[in-house]
């Protein structure tokens, strides 16, 4: 079993900066790829930004240049840092993992994960 608890969330002013931390426990490894999705009100849950465990990294367009995602493997962590925050970016912030063979090209989408975390909420103000 896998657990992911995600942390850090809050309220910024637009412009502003956060890190959201996403603790693992349980059968999970550095094989395991993971990412984040968010899902803003009334929206469809979408991928942000992915790990494969090899260092290989992939970003939605709307967040290039803006976010950064990292991987504490001795940690057992993933993390992900939120620049230059728009309001744009206002959603509930999920952290997801799985270790199925798949392709690179799918690590965005949300029927990729079996394991998601609860969330933590993120509030951009104009």
């Amino acid at each position: 079993k896998v657990q992911l608890v995600e942390s850090g969330g809050g309220s910024v002013q637009a412009g502003g900066s956060l890190r959201l931390s996403c603790e693992t426990s349980g059968d999970i490894s550095s094989q395991n790829y993971m990412a984040w999705f968010r899902q803003a009100a009334g929206k469809e849950r979408e991928g942000v930004a992915a790990h494969n465990g090899a260092g290989s990294t992939t970003y939605a367009d709307s967040v290039k240049g803006r976010f950064t995602i990292s991987r504490d493997n001795a940690k057992n962590s993933l993390y992900l840092q939120l620049n230059n925050l728009q309001p744009g970016d206002t959603a509930m912030y999920y952290c997801a993992a799985d270790v199925r063979p798949t392709y690179f090209s799918r690590l965005l989408q949300r029927n990729t994960y079996r394991f998601w975390g609860r969330g933590t909420r993120v509030t951009v103000s104009s």
